[in-house]
């Protein structure tokens, strides 16, 4: 390996569950569905645009609809979650090493940049990764791999020889099709999840597990 991308909701921050909350007020008090929390939690990926049209179908919404609902629904999820804000443990140490062994990082995530800046910004930790790839960077979602592409592409390194950190199975299908192996953070989603995969290396609970220091060991070697 010689670069490492980091999905950034349930990867790099333990917020999904903050995220289906923000879903359920926006899909149940604002718009009058009776959706439960299993229904919404399966349907979170992707941009929220298209998280919409799952739920509701195609042309229920307009563009600028979908557009100003997705704002409502993040800001309401940034209020809920600002308090409870921090990286999962172990991910601070982590960034630190790889970044002073000069190791290139990049953000793939299916985040808005209003979701990605409110993360890099109130944690400190722009100045880790040398590209980020948001929704608006893409034309297709995960589990197309054009985000993990775009982001080896920003880090002039080869598809295969980037290390995907992601934690929902469509995600890793992304990786996969991208030809990039992968790390599961089991905070969404337990390995069973992910049977059908071949491309991961690795499950851990976070960012202190002793594989991931072996990992950067493997890489300053090749350095």
């Amino acid at each position: 390996m010689q670069a490492l991308i980091f999905d950034l909701n349930g990867t790099m921050i333990d917020d999904m569950d903050f995220h289906t909350r923000g879903w359920l007020y926006l899909l149940n008090n604002i718009l009058g569905g009776s959706f439960t929390w299993d229904e919404v939690k399966p349907q979170m990926y992707g941009k929220n645009q298209e998280v919409l049209i799952r739920l509701f179908g195609a042309g229920k919404f307009t563009e600028a609809e979908m557009d100003n609902l997705s704002l409502e629904k993040e800001q309401r999820y940034q209020e809920e979650f600002l308090p409870n804000l921090k990286l999962i443990s172990g991910l601070s140490e982590f960034l630190e090493k790889a970044y002073q062994m000069g190791v290139p990082m990049a953000i793939g995530s299916a985040a808005i940049p209003f979701n990605i800046d409110f993360v890099l910004d109130n944690l400190d930790i722009r100045h880790y990764f040398s590209a980020i790839v948001s929704a608006d960077d893409v034309l297709q979602s995960k589990p197309h791999p054009e985000t993990f592409l775009k982001a080896a592409g920003l880090l002039n390194v080869p598809p295969k020889d980037c290390l995907v950190f992601e934690d929902v199975p469509k995600g890793v299908e992304s990786a996969q099709n991208a030809g990039m192996p992968a790390i599961v953070l089991t905070t969404t989603h337990q390995p069973v999840a992910f049977a059908q995969l071949n491309n991961v290396l690795h499950f851990t609970p976070d960012f202190r597990d002793p594989y991931l220091y072996d990992v950067l060991s493997g890489i300053s070697r090749k350095q």
